[in-house]
C-alpha cells in the first residue's frame, strides 16, 4: 500500500492511505527509520512504513518533503522584507517549487503599494491579491494543488489565510505588535491539512530561511535564478560576470536604465555576498 505522511510525532507517523483516504498511525521499519521520514513523504507501508518513495525535494528548514507550491505572503503592514521575499523566490527556483506572491490585506493596502508590487514582481512570479478578513480568496483556492505551504514575515496573515480557507481555527493566530510593526511567531510544527484536491502545510519555518544553509547554490549560479536578469546577462562582456562592477555588465546597465528593479538588484548583491561568505567556512 502507498500513502502520504501528513504528520509526525516523534517516531509515530500519520499516513493517509492513497486508496481509502483513511489515516493510519505507523512506525518505520528497519533501514527506513535510519534514513529519515518527513512530512510530505510518499511511502509504501503494511503494518509499518517499509519504503520512502523518490522525493521531488527535501527541505531542511522547515523539515518536510515534496513541496509543490510556496505562497509567499506580504502586506503593506508590516513593511515588506523584500530581501526575504527575493531569497524565498530563489529558494523555490532552486528546489523545483512554484512560487506565488500573495498580497494579503487588500482591504487595507493602498493603490501605491499595489502598483509598486506589480512593477517589481509582475514578470517574475504569479501575484495573487487576497483578503483573509473579507474572505476574498478565490484566486488563492484555485492554485492550491499538490502540497502547498505559506511563507513570509510574522503578522502578514499566514495563519489567518489558512483559517479562512478552512473556515475554521486550524492554526493559532498571533496579534500584530503595533509598537514595533512586526508580529510574534506562533506556528511551531509541520502538518498537512487536506484541502480540495491538495494539501496545505502549516509551518512558519520559512521565515527563518538562510540561503547558504538550505541550498548548495554557488555564488556564480545565483543570477541564473533571477529571470529578470536573463536578457541583460547576454550583454555582459564576460561569461563569468557576477554583475557586481560597472564595466561591461548588461545587468548593471539595465538597472541604470530602470529595466531591472533596483530593489531586486540590491537584494541580489546581498545574497551574492552571503553565498560568497559561505565558501570561507
Amino acid at each position: 500500500m502507498k500513502g502520504l505522511v501528513v504528520k509526525k510525532n516523534a517516531n509515530l507517523f500519520s499516513v493517509e492511505d492513497s486508496l481509502s483516504g483513511k489515516i493510519v498511525e505507523l512506525v518505520a521499519q528497519g533501514k527506513t527509520q535510519d534514513e529519515g521520514i518527513y512530512v510530505g513523504d510518499y511511502v509504501e507501508f503494511s503494518d509499518a512504513i517499509l519504503k520512502v518513495c523518490k522525493r521531488k525535494n527535501l527541505l531542511i528548514r522547515p523539515p518536510m518533503a515534496n513541496l509543490d507550491n510556496l505562497f509567499i505572503v506580504i502586506a503593506q503592514t508590516p513593511k515588506p522584507d523584500f530581501l526575504l521575499l527575493d531569497k524565498l523566490i530563489v529558494y523555490c527556483f532552486v528546489n523545483n517549487i512554484k512560487p506565488f506572491l500573495v498580497v494579503n490585506k487588500m482591504d487595507k493596502n493602498d493603490d501605491m503599494f499595489v502598483k509598486t508590487i506589480k512593477n517589481i514582481y509582475n514578470n517574475i512570479v504569479d501575484i495573487l491579491f487576497v483578503s483573509a478578513k473579507e474572505n476574498k480568496l478565490e484566486d488563492l483556492k484555485n492554485e492550491i494543488k499538490g502540497i502547498s505551504a505559506f511563507a513570509g514575515q510574522s503578522a502578514v496573515g499566514k495563519s489567518s489565510l489558512i483559517n479562512s480557507l478552512f473556515n475554521a481555527n486550524i492554526t493559532q493566530t498571533g496579534d500584530l505588535s503595533w509598537k514595533i510593526a512586526r508580529g510574534k511567531q506562533t506556528t511551531r510544527m509541520v502538518q498537512l491539512y487536506k484541502f480540495n484536491n491538495g494539501y496545505i502545510a502549516d509551518t512558519a519555518g520559512f521565515s527563518m530561511l538562510s540561503l547558504d544553509i538550505v541550498t548548495n547554490l554557488e555564488a556564480k549560479e545565483l543570477s541564473l535564478y533571477y529571470p529578470d536578469f536573463s536578457k541583460a546577462r547576454e550583454k555582459c562582456k564576460y561569461r563569468t560576470c557576477l554583475h557586481e562592477k560597472n564595466e561591461n555588465c548588461g545587468v548593471i546597465e539595465d538597472v541604470t536604465d530602470n529595466k531591472i528593479s533596483k530593489i531586486r538588484y540590491e537584494n541580489y548583491l546581498k545574497l551574492l555576498k552571503e553565498l560568497k561568505n559561505k565558501r570561507k567556512y
